[in-house]
């Protein structure tokens, strides 16, 4: 199939499903006349599976890692839960970074009277 078809039924762009052949995560057959790419069922079932990793927030790398696993039929399981406990470890960082954030921007709101002065602590707090 073309590369559209394989978007559509990936659930993917265009553009990164051309990424992630150009990247070499896919490697779908070149047609010999046209010199098109030529996706199979396989290659939208990786793209399947990388497009989902992604929304769980695994790099390109940890892509390659994850889907070479999945491919390894002799894989042992806890290299996978390793990958998977390690991102949720960083998620925790990254929540616990936000929850900060939104702490102090819940200060500084509270702090600034929102009327007509121009005094503002939140515009203070951003320029110092």
């Amino acid at each position: 199939m073309n590369i559209g078809k394989a978007a559509s039924l990936s659930g993917l762009t265009i553009k990164t499903v051309r990424y992630y052949s150009d990247i070499g995560i896919i490697e779908p057959a070149i047609h010999s006349d046209t010199g098109y790419r030529m996706f199979s069922t396989d290659d939208v079932a990786k793209l399947q599976f990388i497009g989902k990793a992604r929304r769980f927030n695994f790099g390109i790398e940890e892509c390659r890692e994850l889907l070479a696993l999945y491919e390894n039929k002799d894989r042992s399981s806890k290299n996978v839960k390793k990958l998977t406990l390690e991102k949720i470890a960083e998620i925790d960082i990254k929540l616990n970074e936000l929850n900060s954030l939104r702490e102090q921007l819940g200060k500084l709101a509270y702090a600034c009277e929102g009327n007509e002065r121009s005094h503002c602590p939140i515009l203070d707090a951003l320029s110092n």
